[in-house]
């Protein structure tokens, strides 16, 4: 094995496979004492790891700092470093997406459906948790707290495996996981991060740990996601890339289609939710295009147009087929005029990943069509991409975004993670 025994804490087997072992064994015991833990219980730990995280601010950011240092001279680009960047505020946002889980209902439990047959049975569909998760994720230490704090509401046990380049930041976030753990008396190994940056953990996890592990999902690049998509044995949530679109329709407000489009795209360049590309209507071209191009550019966005938006600003290079397949993770978009809305939604069908697509109009009927007939994990009328967030959709944080159509779909939250069985009340029946 690649290992060096100094990833591994003291006492810990330097072989990967039977680390690895060990810790889906642990997770999949402190996965059988959650699933009877009580809300109480579960809410205390998160509690207290968010006041653990506030009180181990320092040592956080610390890590933090040292784990970008190391980015910085690996040459990543700014959009990683971007994601993998703690500050006060981030961190502070991370103590308080763990109180707002605290704060969910739980969903473990929760009757979904109750009805009762001719032959005096009850039958009752009740959430449950899946089991064990396993995370295996890049750049985001956030995740870490996230993806925790998420699987132990649902009764969830989790290994988290994060990327080496900020290994520092998810080992010190997850010390103050633990200790919430500790505090509420709950298994200290239902939130477990692997302790080594050797690729081969990865491939175990893939392998689904003997058996222990129920559902996987990856954050990260489009190589990590493939390959998890591709290799795993175990259910995966996760979508592979994502290429959002904003349709400015013909009937939309250019004030409001300019601020939508720049925040779409510019908030956060690198998160999953940002717009990569942007639809014009032809029947509002003339007095929107041109604003909306000089307003990306304004905000230091590379445009990238087809002939009608590169006739608007000599600064607008020409887009190539590639473009309009592009997840740029930067400050780069491509432009084209439509014609229509049956040709937007075209467009998307055709260039798009499921992710999330926005329109925008004044039109109630054609945001209806639009919402209706675009296949997308998430579509949005008169709002921006970036709203693609499960903490901005109320659960309190994600564990990641699936665009697939099994089970879980868009962000993945409390609830999501949960599957559910029947419970059946008899009074004695049996079958002729």
């Amino acid at each position: 094995m690649n290992a060096r025994r100094s990833e591994y804490p003291a006492g810990e087997a330097s072989d990967v496979e039977t680390l690895m072992r060990g810790i889906g064994a642990a997770a999949k015991d402190a996965a059988a004492h959650l699933a009877d833990a009580s809300t109480e219980a579960k809410n205390a730990a998160l509690s207290a790891a968010a006041a653990e995280l506030r009180r181990s601010q320092a040592i956080i950011l610390a890590a933090n700092r040292a784990d970008i240092a190391g980015m910085q001279a690996a040459g990543a680009t700014a959009a990683m470093i971007d994601r993998g960047t703690l500050s006060e505020a981030r961190l502070g946002a991370v103590a308080e997406a763990l109180e707002g889980i605290a704060g969910l209902p739980d969903p473990v439990g929760a009757v979904i459906a109750g009805w009762d047959r001719p032959n005096g049975l009850h039958i009752e569909r009740v959430r449950t948790p899946l089991g064990v998760i396993g995370v295996i994720f890049e750049s985001r230490p956030n995740v870490t707290a996230d993806a925790g704090a998420l699987c132990l509401k649902a009764g969830n046990a989790v290994v988290l495996r994060g990327g080496s380049d900020t290994y520092r930041s998810n080992a010190a976030i997850h010390a103050a996981l633990v200790a919430g753990l500790r505090a509420a008396g709950l298994p200290e190994h239902a939130i477990q991060l692997v302790p080594t940056t050797d690729r081969a953990a990865v491939g175990a996890m893939l392998r689904g740990l003997d058996g222990a592990l129920d559902v996987i999902v990856p954050r990260g690049g489009k190589g990590l996601v493939a390959r998890v998509q591709e290799e795993a044995r175990v259910p995966v949530f996760a979508h592979l890339e994502g290429v959002c679109h904003v349709y400015v329709h013909a009937r939309a407000s250019l004030e409001m289609a300019r601020d939508i489009v720049v925040n779409a795209k510019m908030r956060r360049t690198g998160v999953c939710g940002a717009a990569e590309t942007l639809l014009v209507d032809r029947g509002c071209a003339d007095s929107h295009l041109r604003p909306l191009v000089e307003a990306l550019q304004e905000a230091g966005c590379e445009v990238r147009g087809d002939e009608a938006t590169r006739a608007v600003s000599p600064r607008v290079t020409r887009a190539t087929e590639a473009d309009w397949r592009t997840e740029y993770l930067d400050a780069i978009i491509a432009v084209r005029v439509v014609d229509g809305l049956d040709a937007a939604i075209g467009h998307i069908a055709t260039y798009g990943s499921q992710h999330t697509d926005a329109i925008v109009t004044d039109d109630a009927a054609a945001a209806a069509t639009f919402m209706r007939r675009v296949d997308s994990a998430i579509v949005l009328h008169n709002a921006s991409t970036q709203f693609a967030d499960g903490g901005e959709f109320g659960m309190g944080a994600e564990i990641g975004i699936a665009t697939g159509k099994m089970h879980a779909r868009g962000p993945v939250g409390v609830e999501q993670l949960t599957s559910f069985k029947y419970r059946v009340r008899g009074s004695g029946q049996t079958r002729p």
